[in-house]
């Protein structure tokens, strides 16, 4: 692997983070959230990637989607399930619960690389990711409560389906990543759309939702996807978590909000591990 490719893949990853940590800020301007979030995200991803590819991939829609094979399919089944999940488990558990759960994510990556691509994930990036989760235990431990085992149940069925969609995506490099959110949009637009009411949104929440749902969401999904092929699916997960540092970071840019002092630690902890992580990641490779 060239040095190049895999700095490239962390640049990737770490812009991929912000992209997706804008979501809570464009869902706050929306006034909407749930399930009604999860419907837009998959009609404006549906219609974007589409587009995109036609205008940006040699092979036009219907060459990308052949060539993809049956794991794109599967790929959008997976995120499907992911964010599914995730937007029911916040609905039946506590958010800080769910966020645990979700933290565990770099280590179910590794998991799944090990058993599906004999990947042994490095004792460096094994701690990377404990530091990272007892950063996010940290963010979260003012708010942790206990919640009901089926959003717990759920939030652990997201991350195993974000898990297994990374390792997936590394074991078939052929695979479009944009045709892999495509899908995944396409299918959670068809299920959440027996939950809304879209007849219901204002003009401000389509303008909103399209911004993100057209750019920022996808975008940032479809860029994190890239980067499995250079980098592994534990390492791509770890970086993601950054998301849960910037967060809060835009919430006091935009609205003014403090975050608790339990924030600044465990952010402060995210942020250095994989700060730390990617250099001496980067420095490794020839």
């Amino acid at each position: 692997m060239m040095r190049s490719d895999k700095m490239m893949s962390f640049v990737l990853t770490l812009i991929g983070a912000v992209l997706m940590s804008l979501d809570p800020i464009f869902i706050r301007f929306s006034g909407v959230g749930g399930v009604d979030t999860a419907f837009l995200f998959g009609l404006f991803t549906a219609i974007s990637m589409p587009i995109f590819i036609q205008l940006r991939d040699p092979r036009g829609l219907v060459g990308a989607i052949r060539e993809s094979g049956w794991q794109v399919v599967v790929s959008g089944l997976l995120m499907l399930g992911s964010a599914a999940g995730l937007v029911l488990s916040i609905k039946l558990t506590s958010v800080a619960n769910t966020f645990v759960i979700l933290s565990a994510a770099p280590a179910l990556a590794a998991l799944f690389s090990w058993w599906f691509l004999a990947e042994i994930t490095q004792r460096s990036t094994w701690i990377a990711i404990i530091s990272v989760m007892v950063g996010i235990g940290i963010v979260v431990s003012g708010s942790f409560q206990s919640g009901h085992w089926q959003g717990d149940a759920l939030a652990l069925f997201a991350v195993m389906c974000l898990s297994l969609n990374q390792v997936q995506l590394r074991k078939y490099q052929q695979v479009s990543r944009m045709a892999s959110v495509g899908f995944g949009g396409f299918f959670l637009m068809i299920v959440m759309a027996f939950f809304t009411t879209p007849s219901s949104y204002s003009a401000e929440t389509w303008l909103i939702m399209a911004a993100m749902g057209l750019l920022t969401a996808p975008f940032g999904r479809v860029l994190s996807q890239v980067a499995t092929r250079y980098i592994t699916a534990p390492e791509v997960g770890m970086i993601l978590m950054l998301e849960t540092v910037l967060a809060p970071a835009w919430a006091l840019l935009f609205f003014d909000e403090v975050p608790p002092t339990a924030s600044l630690v465990g952010g402060a902890i995210i942020f250095v591990t994989i700060a730390i992580y990617a250099y001496s990641a980067m420095k490794s490779v020839k």
